[in-house]
């Protein structure tokens, strides 16, 4: 199986880099750095992506339409929104809201909700988290508030949990999701929390490696288990 993975940033891919060993190649495209490896029978390309939802929408098109992929992962650090959501918590995204996109003074709609869905959630792939929680039972299914913006602001944080009952926000998983559902491929997302509810960018820039690694081990079983 051809499997797309998307990294927002360079301290998350260096995390798996070291889990990974040598890439079979390295390529280019569009400007995205992609390398590929051979894990347990599996083509998998690795995206860096750049931070936010353009960028992250862009290496999703890319993996399907250049590469063939026929699932996306994504994994990555995000902030957490309430008390339990502590440092190196690592969760899966059931649904995610864009918060920063309306469109209400045209259409009928919720802040956040695209024509196309019933509401203002965007919907992960139902037989992908399955599997995570089977290989992961202790894994958390959440909301995820994205947009591009850094929320370290404490305030904004719980406004965000009172708002759309999110319990962790970051700036990529809208953009995969929408893409990845308008092809019709498969999409997961591991989330490990690398900055708390009341912590900002110093919290974040100390957990950060920390964090991405308990999504990388995460991953790796999920592969472990795809036929």
């Amino acid at each position: 199986m051809k499997i797309g993975l998307i990294v927002a940033i360079a301290r998350e891919i260096e995390a798996m880099l070291s889990e990974m060993g040598e890439p079979v190649r390295e390529e280019t495209v569009a400007g995205i750095a992609v390398r590929e490896y051979s894990v347990n029978g599996h083509e998998l390309f690795v995206a860096k992506s750049g931070a936010g939802e353009i960028y992250a929408a862009g290496a999703a098109q890319m993996l399907i339409s250049h590469f063939g992929v026929q699932m996306l992962l994504n994994f990555g650090i995000c902030g957490g929104l309430t008390p339990d959501m502590s440092l190196c918590n690592t969760v899966i995204v059931d649904k995610v809201v864009h918060y920063d996109y309306d469109i209400t003074e045209l259409d009928p709609v919720e802040i956040g909700q695209y024509p196309e869905y019933p509401d203002k959630f965007i919907p992960a792939d139902k037989k992908l988290t399955s599997l995570a929680k089977e290989v992961s039972p202790e894994l958390r299914e959440v909301i995820c508030a994205s947009a591009d913006k850094f929320v370290g602001n404490p305030e904004r944080k719980a406004e965000l949990h009172r708002l759309y009952n999110a319990e962790i926000c970051e700036m990529e998983s809208a953009g995969i999701l929408l893409t990845a559902n308008r092809c019709g491929v498969p999409a997961l997302l591991i989330k490990a929390v690398s900055d708390s509810a009341t912590g900002g960018a110093e919290e974040f820039t100390e957990m950060a490696n920390r964090a991405a690694r308990v999504a990388v081990t995460t991953l790796l079983k999920i592969i472990d288990k795809l036929n």
